[in-house]
């Protein structure tokens, strides 16, 4: 079911218009070139650790709001949730707003291929959060955010300050 629901999602997204692969005509497993047209259109990239955090949130508010539904019921539903932000995301409502607003001059939303990219990753940080105690999942996360903040300037936490109010000063530091 889980591939299912995965596969409509890569179809709206074709159907939304977004590429299946990089425009470069070519699949990397990873692309850390931040200010760059091929970044969010390989496997994975920066932005990957932020969808892993996605899944330790999901897995957490999930046990505290659905916790009496077995597990691969809350996994459906992060699965729903992240389906959700994704196609969001590459709506140009959003792809402008991260063009106006922060580092993302160049972004002209994910590919396909990206974007299930990004799905699997919080599959991951979900399954990890279901597995390891409440304390390494706080300590993974916490560890991903410094990691990717000191080496982009960027991560899931600044991501949504700047979408939602954008500091000046947080957009001087990012550019560097």
């Amino acid at each position: 079911m889980y591939v299912l629901v995965i596969a409509a999602f890569a179809l709206a997204l074709f159907w939304m218009g977004q590429v299946p692969i990089c425009k470069c005509g070519y699949v990397k497993l990873w692309h850390g070139v931040v200010v760059s047209s091929e970044n969010s259109q390989h496997i994975s990239d920066w932005y990957s650790f932020s969808h892993i955090i996605h899944g330790f949130i999901f897995y957490w508010i999930l046990s505290i709001v659905a916790g009496r539904l077995p597990f691969r019921a809350r996994l459906l539903l992060a699965l729903a949730v992240e389906i959700g932000w994704e196609l969001f995301e590459n709506t140009d409502y959003v792809i402008n707003r991260y063009r106006e607003v922060t580092i993302s001059r160049d972004y002209y939303g994910d590919s396909i291929i990206n974007s299930v990219s990004d799905v699997l990753s919080m599959v991951l940080g979900f399954l990890a959060a279901y597995r390891l105690p409440v304390w390494v999942v706080v300590v993974a996360a916490l560890a991903l955010e410094i990691f990717v903040g000191y080496f982009i300037r960027d991560n899931l936490t600044l991501n949504i300050i700047m979408l939602i109010y954008p500091f000046e000063a947080i957009l001087k530091w990012q550019s560097g």
